[in-house]
């Protein structure tokens, strides 16, 4: 059985190798570091799970999800917003399945992705 697709969009190149290390025993993990990529890479892939960095370049992680939720081809997407900002994770968790605030422990990352990847 394949694994599920997790998209990764993180900017940052070490918490990007740290999420794909994370997931990558469970998921088969593709990572881009630009807002606009990955609104790019979205017309072509529907990924089971999407670890979003709110603030990157290019298209903002806010931007993204709200392309995310608008589209139902995305209806089945689990998305897991990662930010440092509480005021944007506040404005954002009714959108986003969850929202981590950074720094944030890989194994709970693991765990979550884990958990939501079985909700379908």
């Amino acid at each position: 059985m394949p694994k599920p697709l997790a998209l990764v969009v993180e900017d940052d190149p070490q918490l990007n190798q740290i999420f794909t290390l994370t997931l990558f025993e469970s998921f088969e993990v593709e990572t881009i570091s630009d807002g606009t990529q990955a609104l790019d890479r979205l017309t072509e892939i529907v990924p089971d799970l999407v670890v979003l960095d709110i603030n990157l370049p290019g298209a903002s992680g806010a931007e993204i999800l709200e392309a995310i939720r608008a589209n139902a081809r995305f209806d089945s997407v689990k998305v897991i917003l990662a930010t440092a900002s509480t005021h944007q994770a506040k404005e954002l968790q009714d959108k986003a399945d969850i929202v981590l605030l950074k720094p944030i422990s890989p194994i709970q990352l693991r765990d979550l992705a884990e958990r939501l990847s079985r909700v379908k």
